[in-house]
């Protein structure tokens, strides 16, 4: 992996623990770029404060389905600050139902309707509620650019994604072994709507199970994306660095 150039497409930094460490540790490890996301309002200004003094570092603003009873109350006006470059991450989560799910659908259409204004692309979350994600995202969504983040379903579903427009973001569940069908959705894809992420702290990829995810460790989630392709590292790295920097409009 030397050489490699990154973009860890979705991630968490904790503004509390040191960003300027995990942020260098990253850099070492050859991620150019981190999209910092936001879950709510106040992480995603949070998110915003970041990305201001960090270069290569990125904000979404968005709302977590688990946090969709708050509404979105202050998030349009962040949507413009600089250094935003997505809505999200929002979408729906049944497995866990800390929103009721019409709350989760209407502020998910919400945040879709957002990002169709803004010209901005969207960060969706799904988690055992495809069948409504995909009906929301098939009348709302249009040409909006779609990231399906930390993929979990297997080829049928990322066949779904697909006909939609959707690049599939892969997370360090790929890398782990109770995870076939989401290594089968990894090799399906086309190269150019494919994206890694760490979505740390959250996560941690093999060989660093149980431990505190990182940015710097999304290399490990490109490695095993690449084997299941076919491909080498270095031609991952840059084929998934460059669909970011699409996606996202980063800088080079």
């Amino acid at each position: 992996m030397t050489g490699a150039r990154w973009v860890d497409s979705h991630c968490h930094i904790d503004p509390d623990a040191d960003p300027a460490s995990v942020i260098a540790e990253a850099r070492a490890a050859g991620v150019v770029h981190l999209v910092n996301v936001g879950t709510d309002v106040a992480s995603s200004q949070q998110a915003i404060d970041v990305a201001a003094v960090h270069e290569g570092v990125w904000a979404t603003v968005g709302v977590h389905p688990h946090d969709a009873s708050g509404g979105l109350e202050g998030l349009e006006s962040l949507v413009s600050l600089p250094g935003v470059v997505a809505i999200g991450e929002c979408g729906l989560d049944y497995h866990y139902d800390h929103s009721p799910r019409e709350t989760q659908r209407e502020v998910f259409a919400a945040q879709i309707a957002l990002a169709v204004d803004r010209g901005l692309p969207v960060v969706v979350h799904s988690r055992e509620a495809w069948a409504d994600t995909f009906d929301i995202l098939g009348s709302e969504a249009g040409a909006t650019p779609v990231v399906m983040h930390c993929f979990t379903g297997g080829p049928d579903e990322a066949q779904r994604c697909l006909d939609l427009g959707a690049y599939l973001s892969f997370s360090g569940i790929v890398t782990f072994p109770s995870a076939p069908e989401v290594r089968q959705a990894a090799a399906l894809g086309p190269a150019d709507r494919l994206l890694v992420e760490t979505d740390s702290p959250f996560l941690a990829p093999v060989p660093h199970r149980g431990k505190r995810n990182q940015p710097a460790w999304v290399p490990h989630v490109g490695a095993v994306v690449a084997e299941v392709r076919g491909v080498e590292v270095e031609q991952l790295a840059h084929q998934t660095t460059r669909n970011a920097i699409s996606v996202f409009g980063l800088g080079e």
